[in-house]
């Protein structure tokens, strides 16, 4: 069997593996947001959003860090060098550590009081507040120090470690619900607790099992200046990049904040849930293939590496698009069997936000070659700098007194100008054709999205909402993208196999 053959089949089976674990963990976070909604009520949801996502806004220098740590680790795999793999390793831990100290002083010295003076947080709940930030704080810096292992994971493609895992972790926060609604004490404050509790347990567990599996994961003090100053550079130019996630993300939820109050928030959170569970499902598929980018990238086998983005672009949008049409389509309804009562503006966050995903996963293997790559400054100067704009044009229509849902029409169009300017710069950096993108990606995926979505499109708009009619768009749905991206979106090549599967299946 071909080197090509085993590496697709390694995809295969670590695409299965993670897509065991996301439906687990959908299922279960959806359940859990439900939960946890009912028990915090409206107010204290809204204020673990904010203030959670408030820490976050901290660690930028651990998320840029952190790409640098799996774009490290993945390529000296692919090169093979297991004594550099383990001063990676090494090195990194002691990165992620060393900045966790930092965000600890960050956040005494300045968050403390921004949540007390900054933030629209009723009187009454400032000190849990102040308890939740705290609590937030040493979640996060457990599982920045557990990013080296999960990164080794990942780069050994162990999906089903990893798989396991995460579904132990969704499991235990689904307990915690139950044990907060229980909770005599202040329900909020319990929560925070319970989930740093998780994060270090978890931790530990991932630790354990890279020790028993990976020589390289023994960690000693290592301080390499060559080696820590090229991850060094190699982040702080992905640190615009991280930046300009989290401002897009945790910043403006803390404007929506600002100017709308914790309510606004709790509508942000869940509309983030629901996005995270919906890009689950090509995100499974992105993280089993990227390692194969990365490590034909590193071998030289650029054209393999070019299939492969090109491939996995297209295919991880139409897994997306397979469950997002419908929920798109049945927000209203399907938000309340779900959270029986809807915050406001949930519906219109809800969808938005899954144009703005299904926009950004067309990048989302061009942005694993551009690592790959490692000539990023140029690429995070421009495409971050775009990013950026999210935070201050945000600001500014909320302050000339726009609704905030136009954040999110804000972050869409800047997604669909960032798409093209990364496909512009990887073909100047590594030779991506841009020709190939357009027509075999972005051109594909447009039409399959119009032709498949006329039928589910028409029962919405003929037949009054209903649980009958959920069920009829959600199959028609399936049915009809699936039946276009057979017959207009894949290959022939991909076509042939498809067919052979349902043959063999019969």
């Amino acid at each position: 069997m071909s080197d090509t053959q085993l590496n697709n089949r390694r995809i295969a089976k670590n695409t299965l593996m993670l897509y065991i674990r996301m439906v687990f963990i959908m299922l279960i976070n959806l359940y859990t947001s439900r939960i946890i909604l009912q028990a915090l009520g409206v107010q204290d949801y809204g204020i673990y959003n904010v203030v959670g996502g408030f820490v976050a806004m901290f660690g930028l220098l651990s998320n840029s860090l952190s790409a640098a740590t799996t774009r490290f680790i993945t390529f000296e795999l692919g090169t093979g060098n297991n004594e550099r793999l383990n001063k990676i390793f090494s090195s990194s831990v002691t990165i992620q550590v060393a900045i966790c100290l930092i965000i600890v002083l960050l956040i005494e010295a300045f968050g403390v009081w921004f949540v007390n003076n900054k933030m629209l947080i009723a009187p009454e709940r400032l000190a849990a507040a102040n308890w939740c930030l705290q609590l937030s704080m040493i979640t996060f810096c457990v599982n920045i120090i557990a990013v080296p292992y999960n990164a080794l994971i990942i780069a050994h493609e162990k999906m089903a470690a990893f798989a396991y895992i995460s579904v132990l972790e969704a499991t235990l926060k689904l307990g915690i619900c139950f044990i907060v609604m229980l909770s005599p004490s202040d329900k909020l404050v319990c929560y925070a607790i319970l989930l740093s509790v998780v994060a270090l347990l978890i931790r530990t567990i991932y630790a354990i099992y890279c020790k028993r599996n990976f020589k390289e994961s023994r960690y000693h003090f290592y301080f390499d200046k060559e080696l820590i100053y090229k991850m060094f550079a190699f982040s702080g130019w992905n640190f615009i990049g991280a930046g300009a996630g989290v401002l897009r993300e945790q910043g403006v939820n803390i404007l929506i904040n600002m100017f709308w109050g914790t309510t606004i928030n709790a509508s942000k959170g869940i509309a983030q849930q629901v996005s995270a569970a919906v890009a689950s499902f090509s995100s499974s598929f992105v993280s089993a293939i990227n390692p194969q980018i990365t490590k034909l990238y590193a071998v030289d086998d650029r054209e393999h590496s070019f299939q492969l983005v090109i491939q996995g672009a297209r295919l991880s949008f139409y897994l997306l698009l397979l469950i997002a049409l419908p929920v798109f389509l049945e927000t209203s309804i399907l938000l309340h069997i779900w959270l029986t009562v809807v915050p406001v503006y949930s519906v219109i966050f809800v969808r938005l936000t899954l144009l703005y995903v299904m926009t950004e996963s067309l990048s989302y293997t061009m942005m694993t070659l551009m690592l790959a790559s490692g000539k990023i400054r140029d690429y995070q100067l421009i495409v971050g700098g775009l990013q950026l704009l999210n935070f201050p044009v945000s600001y500014i229509l909320l302050w000339l007194g726009s609704t905030p849902d136009w954040t999110y029409v804000t972050a869409i169009v800047i997604a669909l100008i960032c798409l093209f300017v990364r496909l512009f710069m990887l073909n100047r950096i590594t030779g991506l054709s841009m020709v190939a993108f357009v027509k075999k990606v972005i051109l594909n995926v447009v039409l399959v999205s119009v032709v498949g979505a006329i039928l589910p499109i028409v029962i919405v708009n003929t037949m009054d909402e209903s649980y009958m009619r959920l069920l009829l768009t959600a199959s028609v749905s399936t049915i009809s993208l699936f039946a276009t991206y057979l017959f207009v979106g894949c290959t022939k090549a991909e076509r042939e196999i498809i067919v052979l599967k349902i043959k063999k299946m019969k």
